[in-house]
């Protein structure tokens, strides 16, 4: 119950200090309020850029592995004659590896072709992608279909014209009714489009989504362009087990395999590339750190001078209830108490200047953005005010401890 009461009063003094010193207060905790703003609302502008890349880069797939013959990334001085003689991802390849892999939980290939051109009578949509897909691609890459269906396994087996059409293109070609059941031409071949994906949404980078894709059956795809050494590009994918979260165990197994299918020898290099979904996501990592760092930097020299505000207050404030404490004191007041009342003054008035830094940056969050949705975590709330309160224990620890050791007879006299 004491401690309640003690509250209580301690609230009731910050309160009354806020009160009687509004303007020397507010400008003593705007230190404070633009400290905790700087420092969130840059974590917050952070954590949706990342969220929103890693969003606009979730057509590469989670925990998915990709055999290529190119590298996302070149380190070192690796001539680049090598990677050009390299050969492409093959079917076989693709074959091998879904036969014998044991640490994956699906396995797949693809090809892409950019600049695609669809046609539905009148209507066209230029610059397009296509995708050639083995029936296990839903497997690797989420592919959620928004109407009608994804492929069955005789169709792409038969190399069968049917298509699931990204939700731009259909809504392009198709404005007035569905993209299912229609057809349409692609490279002048037509497809039956059996399926729409749900709309993946504009990216802040114009990276492609499903959006602006059709996916076709891989071999219908190699009917219509060359997948060998002089044409497309092919890719092997390989989702990896959530047992093997980083796809460790994964990685040597495929990397064994492809070197035992293309006959490579213990001593040879290489002759593949095993590219990983967090390559991409993780090469701005270094980046949203050194904002993270600014933010650190600029807020904290903020938070500095409203720490050194508030202390100032708490000094004032002492002053001013000298007499008071004498009389708390002789009334039988512990020292503690007295401590715990001016220690929690400070922390409620830095908690106070935190809490407004973190409205205003709240602020921001509900303006409409087209490109990039930011929202405001919980985990930076909590760290806005959980920064402020250690501000206030800092800038309020030798004021309240002066308090807690005035003498009473000295402090009753004081007024």
């Amino acid at each position: 119950m004491i401690y309640l009461r003690l509250v209580a009063e301690s609230i009731r003094f910050a309160w009354q200090a806020l009160r009687a010193n509004m303007l020397r207060t507010l400008l003593s905790l705007l230190g404070v309020t633009i400290g905790i703003f700087a420092i969130i609302s840059v974590f917050t502008l952070v954590d949706s850029l990342e969220r929103n890349v890693r969003d606009s880069m979730s057509f590469i797939g989670d925990k998915v592995m990709y055999v290529q013959k190119w590298p996302w990334s070149f380190s070192g001085n690796y001539p680049w004659w090598k990677y050009f003689q390299r050969p492409e991802a093959s079917l076989q390849e693709f074959r091998f590896l879904d036969e014998h892999v044991t640490n994956d939980m699906g396995t797949a290939i693809f090809a892409d072709k950019g600049g695609v051109t669809y046609k539905y009578r009148s209507n066209s949509y230029k610059d397009g992608q296509l995708f050639g897909v083995s029936y296990e691609y839903n497997q690797v890459s989420e592919v959620p279909i928004e109407e009608g269906r994804y492929f069955i396994p005789q169709e792409v087996d038969n190399a069968r014209n049917v298509m699931v059409l990204g939700k731009e293109i259909a809504e392009s070609l198709f404005p007035n009714g569905s993209a299912v059941g229609q057809e349409l031409k692609v490279s002048g071949q037509r497809f039956r489009v059996i399926g729409v994906i749900a709309k993946q949404g504009e990216n802040m980078f114009g990276l492609p989504n499903f959006d602006q894709i059709g996916v076709i059956p891989f071999r219908a795809f190699s009917k219509m362009y060359d997948t060998g050494p002089d044409g497309v590009g092919n890719a092997i994918i390989l989702k990896g087990r959530e047992d093997d979260p980083d796809m460790q165990e994964l990685e040597y197994e495929v990397r064994g395999l492809m070197r035992n299918v293309r006959g490579l020898k213990p001593l040879d290099e290489d002759n593949f590339s095993i590219n990983r979904s967090e390559m991409a996501t993780d090469a701005v990592s270094g980046f949203f750190d050194v904002v993270g760092l600014a933010g650190w930097v600029i807020g904290g020299f903020a938070i500095l001078v409203g720490g050194f505000g508030i202390a100032n207050i708490m000094f004032v404030s002492v002053k001013e209830r000298t007499n008071i404490i004498g009389i708390q004191k002789s009334l039988g007041a512990k020292n503690y108490f007295i401590l715990f009342q001016f220690m929690f003054e400070a922390v409620f008035l830095s908690v106070l200047g935190g809490a407004i830094g973190i409205f205003l940056v709240f602020l921001i969050t509900i303006i409409p953005q087209d490109m990039m949705k930011i929202s405001l975590s919980m985990g930076n709330i909590v760290l806005g005010l959980g920064v402020s309160a250690v501000i206030g224990m800092l800038s309020g620890i030798i004021p309240a401890v002066l308090a807690s050791n005035l003498d009473p007879v000295i402090a009753i006299r004081s007024k």
